[in-house]
């Protein structure tokens, strides 16, 4: 079954190794034992700015993609499903081959991780202008962009191992995310919500949940 088009893959793998490299060269640049081992701060420090200041590009290029637009929108509601799932230790149990769940094209655990990325990109951007051009800007305002920079920097290193640890351990959602297509029983047990939809779309969905 489709789940991501092109456009759609695209988009999160070119944003996947932009972060990456922002994530990597931060860590060379900033911890001590890294950055004394390695050294090229002149090398990695422009491959950092650049990366970072790419970062919004691919999600910018994506807009003109109708099913990448339509994911926007999903990530944009969060319904009593959503928060459901949050609540149920047993948010992912299956019963009879469909998960317990209504869950639509991304669970709420997804859509809280793409809210926290979309934001600590707007806020990395901003703190990074003012690290890199920080002749207009007063003592205070360099002094707090550097201390906002470096502890978000962290969070967004734990939030992106988690999510990668999450991928890598759902071999159904990585394949969906490489190939673009994943197997009918994976969506039942983890999507049942979006599988309706895509089988049955002139039905009623719950106002809950979501359609692809």
């Amino acid at each position: 079954m489709l789940r991501f088009t092109q456009a759609e893959r695209w988009i999160h793998h070119l944003t996947a190794v932009l972060m990456l490299v922002c994530l990597v060269t931060a860590a060379l640049l900033y911890v001590p034992a890294l950055s004394t081992a390695v050294g090229r701060r002149d090398l990695f420090k422009p491959i950092h700015i650049w990366a970072g200041f790419a970062l919004p590009v691919p999600v910018l290029l994506g807009l003109a993609s109708r099913a990448f637009r339509s994911d926007l929108r999903v990530f944009d509601r969060f319904g009593r499903h959503d928060w459901e799932w949050l609540r149920r230790r047993d948010r992912r149990a299956v019963v009879n081959g469909r998960g317990v769940i209504p869950v639509g094209k991304f669970n709420a655990g997804q859509k809280l991780n793409a809210a926290f990325t979309a934001g600590s990109v707007l806020v990395m951007l901003g703190t990074g202008w003012i690290l890199t051009f920080p002749g207009p800007w007063p003592d205070r305002w360099r002094t707090g962009a550097t201390f906002v920079h470096d502890w978000l920097f962290l969070a967004v290193a734990i939030v992106t191992a988690g999510h990668l640890w999450y991928a890598f351990r759902d071999r159904g959602a990585l394949r969906g995310l490489v190939t673009g297509r994943v197997e009918r029983g994976w969506a039942a047990r983890h999507h049942p919500a979006w599988l309706d939809g895509l089988e049955r779309p002139d039905e009623p969905v719950d106002p809950g949940s979501e359609r692809a």
